[in-house]
């Protein structure tokens, strides 16, 4: 859920002290256009971002909608100025979430021609401040949240590994976590995938690997431990996405959903 403090955090960034270009009396109507076909997220926080200001603001669409150029997924109504100020972050706000959403979408629909069962997941390579917007972009898009943040999962990574031990770090923290609370480890061969699964992990993260290791890994897990989901990651890209679904892996999880998607264009309208 968006606060009033958040939104007035960026509106505060973009506003700052001495608004004249804005000031602009009267009231006006205003559109939210698409300018490229993709797929709608961040609307709700556009929205949201007019209705602090009490400009009215009607959705269109609802995210996860297939959007196309010339599209209108936002109508408002309301004074000027305040219209004119809630512009730019809304328009902002859109264009990030939908160009995830949009990527994401690619992702699913590239892995579902090969294996209809492999997620495609995002991670925590988020933007700070905005990792609900993107988290629900990815959703939107046909994909997994993955975990929120560190508390919806224990994961074991290299440098837990460095420090304590594969082994050790999985007693550790068995010890810790709650029954509801999965755990995951992160795995660079098919010999410490295996002890992972061995060592009680519920999910092997099997990191950059190529295609061809990760399928080793995932048939040898399928033989020692066939309830351990398995998970690739590891610089993965929208290329990538057909020959790891092809190794029967369960997830995919890929960074760039959050950190590298392209923006898609919006334009925002007044006084028509």
């Amino acid at each position: 859920m968006l606060t009033a403090s958040q939104i007035d955090r960026w509106l505060q960034e973009d506003i700052g002290h001495h608004d004249v270009t804005n000031d602009v009396g009267g009231d006006t109507r205003g559109r939210l256009v698409a300018k490229e076909r993709g797929v709608a997220a961040g609307i709700d926080a556009a929205a949201a971002v007019f209705d602090h200001l009490d400009v009215d603001a009607d959705r269109e669409v609802d995210d996860g909608d297939t959007i196309d150029a010339g599209d209108v997924v936002l109508q408002t109504n309301g004074a000027a100025q305040a219209t004119l100020r809630a512009e730019r972050v809304a328009v902002n706000l859109a264009g990030h979430a939908s160009g995830v959403a949009t990527e994401t979408r690619k992702a699913v629909d590239r892995a579902e021609r090969v294996a209809s069962d492999v997620r495609i997941a995002g991670t925590r390579k988020t933007t700070p401040g905005l990792r609900g917007i993107e988290k629900r972009a990815v959703v939107a898009g046909g994909g997994d949240s993955h975990r929120l943040d560190l508390s919806h999962m224990v994961m074991i990574k290299e440098n837990h590994i460095a420090e304590m031990g594969l082994e050790p770090a999985v007693e550790r923290f068995r010890e810790r976590v709650s029954f509801a609370t999965k755990l995951e480890v992160e795995a660079e061969s098919t010999d410490q995938a295996r002890r992972a699964a061995a060592a009680g992990a519920d999910i092997v993260l099997l990191d950059n690997m190529t295609p061809g290791e990760t399928a080793e890994a995932v048939d040898a897990l399928a033989d020692d431990a066939p309830d351990v989901l398995t998970e690739a990651s590891g610089g993965i890209a929208l290329d990538d996405v057909a020959d790891y679904a092809a190794t029967g892996v369960d997830i995919i999880s890929m960074g760039s959903l959050t950190h590298s998607a392209p923006s898609l264009d919006f334009s925002f309208r007044t006084g028509e």
